[in-house]
């Protein structure tokens, strides 16, 4: 059944919404580096992190090379920018304030994850040992672990989100009639586009055993930490469109 026009009021400070929005995109960034720096440490490759993630890295690095420095931070922020005019498109009118929230998600998560792969590729070696390719495979979980209680808490703050979550919802409750199922598969075209460009130069890098574990069980650690991480913390001025 397609849910609608369900709003809730703001029931917390303005102050503690943005400490939980900050908290929630220093721990994304995180959980995304975790599962870059972990996917391409092992040779060969095989662990891959959460989708959306693996596609932008691939691209930046296709486009920008593996030497920049700043290919990341690129990657993260434009490829969002355009997801959000794709939004836009969807929604059929230009929404300042949405596209200018995207914008005010982007720019600190673009950063952290930038920030946070120059530590981890630093302090993480190249694992050639079982001992630390099982390592590595945990923290790769970890990592999405990190990213489903990330988008936990920004979304039930709702003040602004990610141009991928932003898509999803659209998807969902503007064509899918609700349906979360088909418009997870829908909102994952942008990302497979993106895959497919920096296919010659980039291969499957970072789409594997990581990626799969994203896809089945990001959503459920999502729902876990609705409940328990912040328990109290419920959805704030939650509209989901008509």
């Amino acid at each position: 059944m397609q849910e609608s026009h369900v709003v809730n009021t703001r029931s917390i400070s303005m102050t503690a919404s943005i400490t939980y929005f900050a908290l929630s995109i220093v721990i994304n960034s995180m959980g995304n580096v975790l599962t870059l720096v972990t996917s391409s440490h092992i040779h060969p490759q095989f662990l891959g992190s959460a989708y959306w993630t693996a596609a932008e890295n691939n691209l930046g690095y296709a486009i920008l090379g593996k030497d920049n420095p700043l290919a990341l931070f690129w990657a993260f922020m434009v490829l969002g920018m355009l997801t959000s005019v794709l939004n836009a498109i969807l929604m059929k009118k230009w929404d300042w304030k949405r596209i200018g929230g995207n914008f005010i998600f982007m720019l600190p998560f673009s950063i952290f994850i930038q920030w946070f792969s120059n530590i981890f590729n630093r302090i993480m070696p190249d694992a050639h040992s079982l001992g630390m390719v099982i390592l590595y495979v945990a923290i790769n979980f970890l990592g999405v672990a990190f990213i489903g209680v990330a988008i936990s808490i920004y979304q039930r703050v709702n003040l602004v989100l990610h141009p991928a979550d932003d898509l999803y919802q659209i998807l969902r409750f503007r064509f899918c009639k609700g349906n979360a199922t088909i418009s997870m598969w829908m909102s994952y075209i942008p990302p497979t586009l993106f895959a497919l460009i920096a296919l010659p130069k980039m291969g499957l890098a970072n789409f594997g055993l990581g990626t799969i574990f994203a896809l089945l069980f990001q959503g459920a650690i999502t729902g876990w930490a609705d409940q328990h991480i912040f328990g109290r913390l419920t959805h704030q001025a939650l509209d989901l469109g008509n």
